[in-house]
């Protein structure tokens, strides 16, 4: 049972990988994957080795086919020689006599149920037949137990790797793209090794729509707990690109299930060096465990609240505040501060007790005492009191309230609506008192919006966009965010930065589009490109397209299917080669990549989506 209000984490079984257990009583573990050919022992020991001291404890390597996977043997040489002893991973997809070649040089080896024994998705509405779909499942059971055989006389560990982008036809034939297909795709494996009695399983369910990737762990944790499993989980955000957009969108979708206690390893996937993908997974792991030893919160499930499938909470619209509205961004600056230049203006900006000016575009939000009476210009903000509310005829009211001052202003809040509610804490683990706060509002029908206050004193801008990012995962995806307020005490970053962590942070949790975003993944040894170089170059074509999603893929293991909920993609079809898509169809193929930025402008605008 999750509590939604106090850190604790999951039990899990135990899984054994090499030297390095995983789940039950061992810490959250932290790995990453090398984007060296396989086929390159030197390359790919180098590259291990930097990994393992950035602190990575686990090491994966693309497997693409038989001699890959015997070079595995290789690989695993270089580094024992050398005495680096952090357990290997071998990737595996397509093609299961892979996996039973890798099952005898490495630790641990993943399978894709997606394309394991089905065949390659095509995207086509296929229809089986009970009795086929029977015959189906079997026909993996046939295939896997002999894996599982292989697996069990070597000590290998396998992962479960379920990816939203390559789920079968099968599966989608009968779930639909949905998160009940891709946790059954999980589970019809599961099954089979429990039948098995094989006890070394990690799972994973990635996606890098951070929404589904939240929704499905959730799911899946839920339907294994139903069966009577417990196995480890594996968490991370698929393709979720570079930059502080990659740390966002990862410490967004990891850190709300890491908050709830789920995970028992993570992979921070950046279309970067993959040691650079280290210290972003040991930082976001680090704060949201610490909170284990945070006081006791005692908040209540509000009645209707469904953590598996959550909606977003009723409220009442406070002008564009609430309702159903997209989230507001409220900036905290002191007199004197010029915002004209920003390129993401916030929709309101709290001066406090000095008097705003008026030649920039936007509200703003004064202390009560020093408000003019200028309704619709300087609404009212009342910082520790609720005197004033009943009698103050703003139009807007502000009310910064913490979770355990809220009784006393209960009363208050039902007879003013119009006032909205800024959520604030001081506890170590601020998440569950804001969501305390918004549940006891639930529970006793208040409907007024609820914007987070988030504050912290951070030096380095990482820092604070992983840890304003993780505070705000759970909130953003048990639909409890009308609006979010970010401050930085430590006054080292530009408010524009701050402001743009805030709509970084709407963005990733699908909440409100405000730039273009791009679907990237983090490279490994089938890369058919210079991924980092080609990010930059459409980036640098295509930025000023404000609402279009953009996927860059390496390869096509999960180019077309992760791309789905993208407008366009640019996918890597063999060296030099690239093909482009519009949403799941394939436009032109095997396109010199010289070429390829230019075809996707040409395509853009052939589509109406081009602005100058």
């Amino acid at each position: 049972m999750i509590d939604l209000f106090n850190y604790i984490r999951r039990a899990s079984s135990e899984t054994n990988i090499g030297a390095t257990p995983l789940g039950g009583q061992n810490p959250i573990r932290i790995q990453s994957m090398t984007n060296t050919v396989t086929m390159d022992t030197e390359a790919c020991v180098e590259q291990a080795k930097r990994i393992i001291a950035a602190g990575g404890e686990y090491v994966r390597l693309t497997t693409q086919g038989p001699k890959e996977a015997e070079n595995m043997r290789e690989i695993n040489i270089g580094l024992r020689s050398q005495g680096y002893m952090a357990p290997l991973v071998a990737d595996v997809h397509f093609n299961a006599k892979v996996a039973d070649i890798a099952a005898q040089y490495v630790e641990k080896v993943r399978i894709n149920p997606g394309n394991y024994v089905d065949a390659a998705r095509t995207f086509k509405q296929l229809e089986y037949t009970d009795e086929e779909y029977a015959a189906e499942l079997q026909k993996i059971r046939d295939r896997f137990v002999p894996f599982l055989n292989i697996c069990k006389e070597n000590h290998t560990a396998i992962r479960i790797g379920v990816n939203h982008g390559s789920l079968s036809d099968r599966i989608m034939s009968r779930y639909g793209d949905t998160p009940e297909g891709m946790v059954e795709s999980c589970m019809e494996f599961l099954r089979i090794c429990v039948e098995e009695q094989f006890t070394d399983v990690v799972i994973s369910i990635k996606a890098s729509n951070t929404v589904v990737m939240v929704k499905t762990v959730r799911l899946l944790a839920a339907v294994m707990e139903s069966e009577g499993m417990a196995f480890p989980l594996h968490l991370g955000v698929t393709e979720a690109g570079d930059g502080e957009d990659g740390r966002i969108k990862s410490a967004l979708g990891i850190g709300a299930l890491l908050a709830d206690g789920l995970g028992d390893t993570i992979r921070v996937s950046l279309s970067e060096a993959p040691e650079a993908e280290i210290p972003v997974a040991r930082k976001l792991v680090d704060y949201v465990t610490m909170r284990a030893d945070a006081p006791y919160i005692p908040g209540e499930v509000a009645e209707g609240f469904d953590y598996l499938r959550p909606m977003r909470r009723q409220t009442r619209a406070v002008r564009n505040i609430g309702g159903g509205q997209v989230p507001v961004v409220i900036a905290f600056h002191w007199e004197g501060h010029d915002t004209s230049s920003a390129q993401l203006m916030p929709d309101y900006i709290y001066t406090g007790r000095a008097l705003p000016p008026h030649r920039q575009p936007t509200e703003y939000i004064v202390d009560a005492d020093v408000w003019t009476g200028e309704d619709g210009t300087w609404p009212a903000f009342n910082l520790n009191t609720v005197q004033d509310i009943d009698a103050c005829t703003a139009g807007m009211k502000f009310l910064f309230i913490p979770y355990l001052m809220l009784d006393q202003v209960s009363e208050v809040l039902k007879r003013h609506p119009e006032v909205v509610v800024i959520s604030q804490s001081m506890h170590p683990n601020r998440l569950g008192e804001h969501r305390a706060l918004v549940h006891q509002l639930m529970s006793e029908g208040m409907e007024n919006p609820v914007v987070f206050f988030q504050h912290y004193g951070e030096t380095e801008l990482e820092d604070f966009q992983i840890k304003s990012a993780a505070d705000m995962g759970a909130l953003v995806f048990d639909g409890l965010v009308d609006g979010i307020c970010l401050l930085n005490q430590n006054n080292t970053m530009p408010s524009e930065v701050i402001e743009a962590t805030a709509f970084g942070i709407l963005q990733a949790g699908r909440l409100r589009t405000t730039k273009t975003e791009y679907i990237s993944c983090p490279g490994c040894g089938r890369t058919l490109f210079d991924l980092q170089a080609t990010i930059a170059r459409v980036k640098a074509a295509t930025s000023h397209l404000k609402g279009l999603k953009i996927g860059i893929m390496g390869c096509i293991v999960n180019g077309p299917g992760e791309m789905a909920d993208a407008d366009y993609g640019y996918v890597g079809a063999g060296r030099g080669k690239v093909s482009l898509y519009k949403q799941k169809e394939c436009i032109e193929k095997n396109i010199p990549e010289e070429e390829a930025v230019e075809k996707l402008i040409e395509l853009i605008k052939a589509n109406g989506d081009w602005k100058e």
